[in-house]
């Protein structure tokens, strides 16, 4: 499934650093404001613990995890929302993600240039969220104008989607983001075609220096205030001890270096799981003797859509699907032992599948 996570922040915040740790696409990393002209793209493996015990389970020939896209896009600057800096672009390519990544500099170094000279994160985010503010306003004001004479007219849809923009509108010209605005599925579905950047979902990272990767630092504490009435997660990564644990060949040495820094799990392994979650993807398995692999689907989506997945002749052809949990899976060892036992569930075309189920789909085209 072909669904992105923009990397955004100011210029010299730790976003190629942050990027190439996630990625084999190397971006340039600079001290200068505009690191990145054209947005990189990684695809990233899903790091899933599960995935590795089905492994274990089966011992099979080939094993194929899930993955994201990352898209890392080239550091906003004032003005973004009139086009400086090249902001025309930059937004058009955040506009292409289905959700944002937003990296925040709360470290100190001398050495590496803040374009506005201080460290201050919660001052940085207001920048970059005033210029995607800015433009989901123009995008707003510039549908308003039309939505407005056809309710004016007696159009019902057109009266609602007038309805819903200007509760946007109020809210963009308050300084808050898009997604601060409360909407019902059933008034989603009238301006999904918005494509609003600010009501895009959001996760900020926090890039600190070494000693602060366990419990963060004041500039952390500030950010996590700021984003208290936001529908947002925050995470806190140190890009530069990332790039050294990266640089380490085994899992061995890896696994100490993050026992010296005292954490069990690296911010990069953390950050792909929570850019997973931020995208409402889950997982289900296929499992045996030839493949364990783990396949992405939306959140919600029922037995036949997730069967299409593999491939669309399982969607069309849909009878029904074999499902056993992931616990039971691994408590009793393999697909025979929980058939003799009673622990395959056959399901239909409403069953919506769970993350983790185990799947095999009978079809007949």
């Amino acid at each position: 499934m072909a669904l992105q996570c923009g990397i955004v922040g100011l210029p010299n915040v730790g976003k190629s650093t942050l990027f190439n740790c996630l990625s084999n696409a190397r971006a340039q990393a600079a001290n200068f404001p505009f690191c990145t002209i054209e947005p990189n793209v990684g695809v990233i493996t899903v790091p899933d613990e599960r995935l590795t015990r089905l492994v274990e389970i089966d011992n099979p020939k080939r094993v194929v995890p899930t993955t994201i896209e990352i898209v890392d896009i080239a550091g906003l600057v004032k003005g973004a929302s009139k086009g400086e800096g090249l902001g025309n672009k930059f937004l058009a390519n955040i506009r292409n993600t289905n959700a944002i990544i937003h990296v925040l500099r709360c470290f100190e170094n001398d050495n590496i240039t803040h374009v506005d000279g201080t460290v201050d994160p919660v001052r940085d985010k207001g920048i970059i969220d005033t210029e995607l503010q800015l433009k989901d306003l123009e995008t707003i004001e510039n549908r308003i104008g039309k939505c407005q004479k056809q309710a004016t007219a007696g159009d019902k849809v057109a009266k609602r989607q007038y309805d819903i923009l200007c509760r946007y509108k109020e809210a963009l010209e308050q300084g808050l983001s898009a997604r601060t605005v409360e909407l019902s599925a059933e008034e989603r579905k009238v301006v999904w075609d918005l494509n609003l950047l600010t009501d895009k979902p959001v996760l900020y990272v926090c890039n600190v220096d070494e000693g602060a990767a366990l419990n963060g630092n004041a500039h952390t504490e500030a950010v996590r205030a700021a984003i208290a009435n936001e529908h947002a997660e925050m995470l806190i990564v140190a890009a530069s001890a990332e790039a050294d644990i990266a640089e380490l060949e085994t899992y061995e040495e890896r696994q100490m270096f993050l026992e010296d820094l005292g954490l069990k799990e690296s911010g990069v392994s953390r950050l792909i799981k929570a850019a997973y979650r931020l995208l409402d993807l889950q997982t289900f398995f296929t499992t045996g003797a030839d493949e364990s692999r783990a396949w992405t689907f939306r959140r919600g989506m029922k037995a036949p859509e997730t069967a299409g997945i593999i491939h669309s002749d399982f969607e069309r052809g849909f009878i029904r699907a074999e499902v056993i949990k992931y616990n039971d899976y691994v408590e009793l060892g393999s697909e025979r032992a929980c058939r003799e036992v009673g622990k395959i569930g056959i399901e239909g075309k409403e069953y919506v599948v769970e993350d983790g189920d185990i799947m095999h789909f009978l079809f007949n085209v």
